[in-house]
């Protein structure tokens, strides 16, 4: 069977911290789990011909979890932007993009994330999409805003205008959205760019999500006949 890989992949990486509780282990080394796995990840879905890769690391919502946890996951951003892994983008041609309210974040990982993101800026082969601060309404919100400053003419409000006021401008609606841990729902994830993608919902949590399970998802995938309402 030829197998039709997405353009696009969103990925929900869910289930760090019962990862953790039912191995009886920190709730924070569920997280740095977490993020090894993305890197495994997210260099397998690069071989497999995935151009654009999104993933939701932290939402709007999670600043309302402990500031020990939440400091946590900025130290986790920031080993993440480290010189070796930004080097590692370089050599793999991927375009590194943080994606959110960056301004909420710590102003030293505000500058890094500049840092990171001009010096990818220019690698073609793919590109890597963070969502971190992250929430699918405040994007939209955050749109609508920037058109209303610009002054723009009610009647030339469309889709694409909204489309160049995302933080996702210039790249395609994602394909596929993969959601681990078991939750079948989108939780504010990507929620204007979503509408026709096909969903696929698993009850692996993200430090478990094997490269064996991205295969199952890709192959169910494959058997979607995609219309768009055709």
């Amino acid at each position: 069977m030829n197998k039709k890989i997405p353009f696009h992949l969103g990925i929900i990486m869910d289930g760090n911290r019962r990862w953790a509780r039912e191995k009886g282990l920190p709730v924070l080394e569920g997280h740095r789990r977490g993020a090894k796995r993305l890197k495994e990840i997210g260099g397998i879905t690069l071989e497999k011909g995935i151009k654009v890769l999104t993933v939701f690391a932290f939402s709007t919502e999670n600043w309302k979890r402990s500031k020990m946890e939440t400091n946590y996951l900025m130290q986790i951003l920031k080993q993440f932007l480290n010189v070796e892994n930004v080097k590692e983008l370089n050599q793999k041609g991927v375009r590194l993009n943080i994606i959110g309210e960056k301004e909420r974040l710590p102003a030293k990982l505000q500058k890094r994330i500049e840092e990171v993101e001009k010096i990818t800026s220019t690698n073609k082969k793919g590109i890597l999409n963070l969502a971190v601060s992250y929430g699918g309404r405040s994007e939209i919100i955050q749109a609508i805003k920037k058109i209303i400053r610009e002054k723009v003419s009610p009647d030339k409000i469309d889709e694409d205008l909204i489309n160049e006021n995302l933080w996702t401008k210039g790249l395609p609606y994602p394909d596929l959205i993969i959601r681990t841990s078991g939750i079948k729902r989108l939780s504010n994830f990507l929620t204007w760019q979503t509408a026709y993608s096909e969903l696929y919902f698993t009850e692996k949590y993200w430090p478990d999500f094997t490269e064996k399970e991205l295969d199952k998802a890709l192959a169910d995938f494959s058997l979607r006949q995609r219309r768009f309402g055709k």
